[in-house]
């Protein structure tokens, strides 16, 4: 074509009239976008070239004929009609959207939508019109509809999602419908989670809302902690609460979830309560959290109903009744944590395995190395208890525990137990963490405490009947089960089980073989019994206990028999790692089926160990970016005196825990929680929070704008009632030293004020971020200072102006309903950091030495002057 384009100019070269023509119309298409103009000559000629092969595909070849392709003849074509129709050539519709109107080709828009076939060529009397208005879309998402019906190109923004989306629906664009989407689920974030996920469910787009309910269930506690979790119904919160997948570390966070969302809305909540409550997992909450709460709380006491449900649960509980509902499974990556360990010296080794893509992962190391230790995962937290640092140079069993958070992926000291424990058996029962048994030297152990978290401490309980070394146990139906181990003499085969209601140790029937360093897991209503020590060899053999029939069975045996190993349950099956075979350490790890009752050969460890501990952790969720950034910075009191009494033995090898190593304990702003305010910085937020989040109300620019300037007169004049404040009490207490105090303090007031409020207040926020925003009403502002708080604030004591710290991260409580909160807090929090800090400094000083930017020769001169007026006046001190 451009050949015969190339002769046809050619041949009438002569013709100057088509030759003007022909260049006008040339002109006329550079004009337009997407790259038109790239086809025609710096001249305005038509590039006479001929097509390249590589645009040239050839498809068939048939007795000596060819038949070819040009892969970019279709762009070439959509181009040249998105010009056409940017002229009105050869168009015939137009749509009338609004006030807006768009020229376009029936062909296109009938080739793209189905909407536009089914109405142009499906009888209707639009066929015939060439003019048609449209109902329920917005000219922008229109125009943006068509550009993508001409050239296949669309951009979505935060701002135009809302509006592309329903139009792509209503025109039944399917590929637009893909971008909306992708691009909503790239946006995915606990602020905005449910709004998203209504969204696509009012639009159909089903795939959207299983990504977006899935996002929920992975950032539960996070989301439970936003406005919109508060505006969902009855229905939607009992959709959502009875899920499996549920990610919590307990289910008091569902509990806690439910009644604050009751109080939101008391008097249309508390008949639902009920029903609500039916949903919670509440046979996995512990019975002194129920009996806390069938005493305490003011929900239960309006709702006798819920009283009363709650009071059969806690009977149940207390009888050791299985529950008839399961645990819940959070649908995230599982992942087994293996900490410490012994080859030939102990080890400070902690590695993590994934299930899913089975590969091994180091993670931060001990604080010492430790072997014969316990492990337990509770709350969130991987626990190592006890164990023995056997090093060259170092021999000793130690009462330290250490908890590491995955999120921050740090270790952290926590209080020591009362004894040290080597080879002690570690267990959780009721969100508390079981010590049982071990030794310290050549003494063992019967005795039994427990850690709470909540508190921090250790408390002893009734001890065993037997001293057990070595000892497995295991936790079922709230029991906690003491299996076998060395006293000193003999390998036991006895059983104890404790009862935490009465403190008691009772005794079951025992195994069929005594020994001590068994792998010892809780699977159903079994506990499994694997392998261990006999006293002369290592065992192969393995046990189970029924706890409902109380009694033994034998199952089928290891492959390879081994003491000192650690087992672990995970997805119904058992996982046996590492262990000694009276040889050599093992690396080796063998997966039991107890459907099938078979041992298979699962992926090694890294390396042969034995003495080490083991837990199963469900990975945390990483896209709570603020629990990620922000750790708490208040330790616990205890944790120091533990950290000094350390320096002092041979546990004095780890390091002060800096500020910020500690579990995360709420979220700032979006969360309403309190967050530490060395950490309030924004470089300290992660960049996934710092990036712009879907907003779905309608943004009120007028109303940012009035908070912004209702904060910037708040923060004025609690400025000025302070430094009114500071100059009275100055002047007050310079009264007995003359008049050329006084008169000082009265220029310097009068100049400090002014200083104060002459100061620019901060611009309006621009334009465009004001597009992003959502509407909020003042009352919910936590920043615009009433009458109230400013006349508390100047009558305040000045230790409260003086601590910037607590100003800032007063600055930073509450949050906004509206996404745009984040950006309107951050840029709120700098101009409030900014102003408070004039205010400690101007506090801080005294009033004869304060220094004014504006004005300063002035006022000194006039300092000058007085001084000497009144030397001449009043006889010197």
């Amino acid at each position: 074509i451009a050949q015969v384009l190339c002769h046809f100019l050619t041949s009438h070269h002569e013709n100057s009239i088509s030759r003007r023509k022909l260049r006008s119309d040339i002109e006329c298409y550079q004009e337009i976008p997407m790259d038109v103009a790239d086809d025609l000559a710096p001249n305005g000629d038509l590039t006479c070239s001929s097509p390249s092969s590589e645009n040239v595909d050839l498809i068939k070849e048939d007795s000596g004929d060819m038949t070819f392709r040009l892969s970019r003849y279709s762009k070439e074509v959509l181009k040249m009609m998105f010009m056409m129709r940017s002229h009105h050539m050869l168009t015939d519709v137009l749509l009338e959207v609004g006030k807006e109107l768009f020229h376009a080709h029936k062909v296109v828009l009938s080739a793209a939508s189905p909407y536009f076939k089914a109405m142009f060529t499906g009888g209707l009397k639009e066929a015939e019109m060439s003019r048609i208005n449209l109902q329920g879309v917005c000219p922008t998402a229109m125009g943006q509809m068509i550009y993508f019906m001409y050239t296949g190109q669309i951009r979505v923004t935060e701002v135009t999602v809302c509006q592309l989306l329903p139009a792509a629906t209503m025109f039944q664009v399917s590929h637009v419908i893909e971008a909306c989407c992708a691009f909503l689920e790239s946006q995915l974030d606990p602020t905005n989670a449910i709004g998203i996920s209504n969204f696509a469910e009012q639009h159909g787009c089903d795939s959207l809302k299983q990504k977006a309910i899935q996002f929920i269930e992975r950032h539960f506690t996070q989301i439970c902690q936003e406005e919109e979790f508060l505006q969902l119904s009855a229905i939607q919160l009992v959709s959502l609460i009875r899920k499996d997948e549920l990610n919590v570390q307990g289910e008091r966070e569902v509990y806690n979830a439910v009644l604050k969302w009751v109080k939101y809305d008391e008097d249309n909540r508390y008949p639902k309560m009920e029903h609500i409550l039916y949903a919670v997992r509440c046979q996995y909450l512990t019975p002194s959290f129920l009996k806390e709460q069938m005493k305490n709380c003011d929900v239960l006491r309006k709702v006798p109903a819920c009283r009363e449900y709650l009071a059969r649960i806690f009977k149940d509980l207390t009888l050791h009744k299985r529950p008839v509902v399961k645990e819940r499974r959070p649908n995230t990556t599982r992942m087994i944590f293996v900490a410490g360990g012994y080859f030939r010296a102990s080890l400070d080794v902690v590695e993590a395995f994934n299930v899913d893509d089975r590969t091994w992962t180091t993670l931060p190391q001990l604080r010492t190395p430790r072997s014969g230790l316990g492990a337990a995962f509770l709350k969130g937290t991987f626990y190592a208890v006890g164990g023995r640092n056997n090093t060259p140079g170092s021999s000793y069993d130690s009462d330290w525990v250490d908890r590491y958070n995955p999120v921050t992926e740090q270790w952290r000291p926590c209080s020591p137990m009362t004894v040290p424990r080597n080879r002690v058996g570690v267990a959780v029962m009721d969100e508390l963490l079981y010590a049982v048994g071990g030794a310290a030297g050549s003494e063992y152990h019967n005795t039994v405490e427990y850690f709470d978290p909540e508190d921090d401490r250790w408390v002893l309980v009734q001890p065993m009947h037997s001293k057990r070394l070595g000892v497995g146990v295991a936790v079922v139906n709230r029991l906690l089960y003491a299996i076998g181990g060395f006293d000193g003499i003999n390998r036991l085969a006895t059983v104890e089980c404790y009862h935490p209601e009465n403190n008691a140790w009772t005794c079951l029937p025992s195994m069929q073989i005594g020994r001590s360093g068994a792998g010892v897991a809780a699977l159903n209503q079994y506990i499994y019994v694997v392998g261990g020590f006999n006293g002369q060899s290592q065992l192969s053999s393995v046990e189970r206990f029924d706890t409902e029939q109380q009694i033994w069975e034998m199952v089928a045996e290891i492959r390879i028999a081994r003491s000192a190993l650690s087992l672990t349950v995970l997805d119904g099956k058992l996982y046996a790692m590492g262990g000694f075979d009276g040889q050599q350490f093992l690396a080796i790890v063998e997966v039991y089926d107890p459907i099938r009752n078979t041992w298979e050969e699962g992926t090694p460890l890294t390396s042969g160990r034995s003495g080490h501990a083991s837990a199963v952790i469900y990975q945390p969720c990483g896209m709570n970016a603020l629990a990620e950034a922000v750790e708490t910075c208040a330790s616990r009191d205890n944790d120091n005196k533990t950290r000094e009494e350390a320096s002092n033995g041979p546990q004095a090898d780890g390091g002060m825990p800096q500020c910020g190593e500690g579990e995360s304990r709420g979220l700032c702003g979006g969360g309403g929680g309190n967050r530490c305010a060395e950490k309030c910085d924004d470089d300290e937020l992660p960049d996934r929070r710092k990036s712009r989040v879907i907003n779905y109300t309608k943004p009120d620019c007028n109303l940012i704008k009035s908070m912004w300037a209702n904060l910037s007169q708040g923060c004025t004049e609690r400025r000025r009632s302070v430094a009114e404040m500071r100059i009275q009490e100055a002047t007050e207490s310079k009264n007995a030293e003359g008049a050329e105090v006084r008169t000082n303090e009265e220029g310097s007031s009068g100049a400090a004020i002014a200083r104060i409020t002459e100061e620019e207040p901060p611009e309006d926020p621009p334009e465009e971020e004001a597009r992003a925003g959502g509407s909020e009403e003042n009352s919910r502002n936590p920043f615009v200072f009433s009458a109230e708080a400013r006349s508390s604030t100047s009558s305040s004591s000045s230790s409260k102006i003086d601590n910037p710290k607590k100003c800032r991260r007063k600055c930073m409580e509450g949050h906004f309903y509206t996404n745009y909160r984040l950006r309107v807090m951050r840029a709120y929090y700098d101009m409030v950091k900014r102003n408070i800090n004039s205010i400690v400094r101007l506090s801080g000083r005294n009033i004869n030495s304060l220094r004014l930017k504006s004005g300063r020769c002035r006022v000194l001169a006039e300092r000058r002057r007085l001084q000497e007026a009144t030397k001449a006046t009043m006889t010197p001190r």
